[in-house]
């Protein structure tokens, strides 16, 4: 050791024969941690690097500015610098060039660097995030991208879409995107949709689950695009018609926009699409369940909100039906298309999730009346069709290959054993059950029309009967636990339930299962309450019964079952309704 060193150690320890001894009775170690420390080191550093003290790089902007830095500095915070300062020839470099990098933009997030702080305004984003893209500062990108959403209008979304995708920027992309399909219809009002090319004008209108409430809104903007500059689009047009549902715009509205659109005329590949969709409308005259097989048919889902359920319900005072539409996930009710006429006792069901079919069930000689509602109509009404053969009452409906069967059920003087069919725009009677049935439930499964328990104007039954179309005969299968009259049955998963119902005395919670491979009923978890005649649905992998009634009293609650827990929950109806006695599961109509 030299003097000069041992000079040193006397001077921090004293003289060596002095050195004091301190003794430790198990103490544990104390973390010292200064918060500010890396802030002050880097205060220092920008002051030093502004001073142009130690500075060991100095990069050039293509418009001549140059910036300086440390090094390790800038390879600590950039994924970019370490590459270029540990992997490539700028390592040996005192002076390096950066192209394409604005300079004032570049300095900028230098200084971010340094301190951690930036500026982010609708003046720079444009240039901000590209060159902190092109830094590799992630942070930095991120506030940028965290900026723009906050941003997102229908006025600028499209280009912002345009801005994240050049930029690899998935988030953005993804809600940009998800905001344009939401709020198309004021999105292609703006001149940001006109100048979109052919190609992004077909993604954006070809998307399922564009909301698109009308479909003429597609139609016109295909239309306004062209015109735009329609020397130069003109030829686009059958490429961009192939994606308009024409077959979803009103009859009216075709006749009196598209037909004699001149454009279309001009072209013949249009032209075929505009016989198609009148071709339709033939179809459907015949038969009003028609849906093309293709995708211009197909309803647009919008995200989110995809299906509802249509439920009926019966206020026995004013003697009046109504509709309701509500939605199970939020537990919101609307106010559903009026029923033109009052059907206590009539067959739902629904053919293909869009249209809602009502069948017999009225106290006169209008109980062979059968009426429709469309949803994917612009305004959903309730029209008449093709009255059955014969008067019904407490019957059951079922559907098949979109086919209608109308079967059993109550002329108003005794009960009945026959059924009939509506298909190819007519009524058809075929087999009749081996048992009078009225009052009782209907299930499909496996192209099978099983009629479930009911009322053969003596007794309340527990027998169950199943009718194969292909062979036009009905069959006998396992008989339920008990008798159930009034009973509510739906499918679910490959499962038929038969819930609630009446032996006449007792109104049953009691519920069963039926499993074509098994060929048992088999008992499940009892329901909180007793029900009859209660609205059952299947929806998003549960059972839902609502409604029904207790005796003399209506119910207001909705019990949902679990069948991989076996359980049933309640929830009581946020409003006050009427006896709820039918519900199907729909499409979203057009006015959610």
């Amino acid at each position: 050791m030299s003097i000069k060193n041992m000079e040193a150690k006397q001077t921090l320890y004293g003289p060596s024969d002095q050195k004091p001894v301190i003794k430790f009775n198990g103490c544990e170690p104390t973390n010292l941690r200064n918060s500010s420390h890396v802030v002050g080191v880097f205060e220092v550093l920008q002051l030093l690097r502004k001073e142009g003290v130690l500075c060991d790089i100095r990069i050039e902007t293509d418009d001549g500015t140059i910036i300086l830095g440390h090094k390790v500095v800038l390879v600590s915070a950039s994924p970019y610098f370490r590459s270029m300062f540990t992997s490539f020839e700028e390592s040996k470099k005192e002076l390096i060039h950066i192209k394409e990098l604005d300079s004032t933009t570049f300095q900028s997030l230098i200084d971010y660097i340094y301190t951690g702080e930036i500026v982010i305004t609708g003046e720079n984003i444009h240039v901000l995030l590209p060159a902190a893209n092109f830094l590799q500062l992630d942070f930095v990108v991120g506030g940028c991208v965290e900026f723009l959403q906050k941003q997102i209008v229908s006025s600028n979304c499209l280009g912002i879409k345009a801005f994240a995708g050049l930029y690899n920027c998935v988030e953005l992309l993804t809600n940009s995107e998800a905001y344009i399909k939401k709020h198309f219809v004021e999105v292609i009002k703006y001149d940001e949709f006109l100048s979109l090319s052919s190609e992004e004008v077909i993604k954006l209108i070809s998307c399922n689950d564009l909301t698109a409430p009308f479909e003429e809104k597609v139609y016109e903007c295909v239309i306004d695009w062209i015109k735009y500059e329609l020397e130069c689009r003109k030829d686009f047009l059958p490429d961009l018609m192939e994606h308009v549902r024409l077959p979803l715009a009103s009859k009216q509205y075709i006749l009196e926009n598209v037909v004699d659109e001149p454009l279309l005329k001009h072209s013949p590949k249009c032209k075929d699409y505009i016989f198609e969709v009148l071709h339709f409308y033939v179809l459907k005259s015949v038969q009003p369940f028609t849906i093309l097989q293709n995708i211009r048919s197909k309803t647009r889902q919008p995200s989110g909100l995809q299906k509802v359920v249509l439920v009926f319900s019966w206020c026995k005072s004013s003697n009046r039906c109504n509709t309701y539409w509500y939605d199970p996930a939020t537990n919101i009710w609307m106010i559903g298309p009026q029923i033109s006429k009052c059907r206590e006792t009539a067959g739902f069901n629904v053919i293909k999730d869009q249209f809602v079919i009502a069948v017999g069930g009225i106290n006169n000689s209008s109980s062979q009346s059968v009426e429709i509602l469309n949803l994917s109509s612009q305004s959903p009404c309730w029209e008449p069709i093709v009255d059955m053969l014969i008067s019904r009452k407490d019957l059951g409906v079922g559907v098949l290959d979109g086919c209608i069967y109308a079967v059993g059920g109550s002329d108003g003087t005794s009960v009945l054993n026959n059924a009939e069919v509506f298909c190819i725009q007519e009524w058809q009677m075929i087999s009749s059950m081996t048992s009078k049935r009225s009052r009782f439930g209907v299930g499909v499964l496996n192209n099978l029309l099983y009629a479930v328990g009911g009322f053969d104007g003596i007794s309340r039954l527990k027998s169950v009967e199943c009718y194969d179309p292909r062979l036009n005969k009905w069959a006998p299968v396992a008989e339920m636990s008990v008798c159930r009259s009034g009973v509510s049955v739906e499918v679910l998963d490959g499962v038929m339930y038969a819930i609630g119902g009446t032996t006449g005395s007792i109104i049953h919670k009691s519920c069963e299962a039926y499993r074509p491979n098994a060929g048992v009923w088999t008992s499940i978890a009892d329901m909180h309450l007793c029900r009859v005649f209660a609205g059952v649905f299947a929806f998003n992998g549960l059972l839902y019964v609502m409604g029904g009634i207790h005796g003399c009293c209506t119910l207001d609650s909705v019990e949902i079952y679990n069948p991989n827990t076996n359980t049933w929950s309640i929830k009581t109806f946020s409003t006050s309704f009427s006896q709820i006695y039918g519900a199907v599961v729909v499409h979203s109509p057009r006015i959610f």
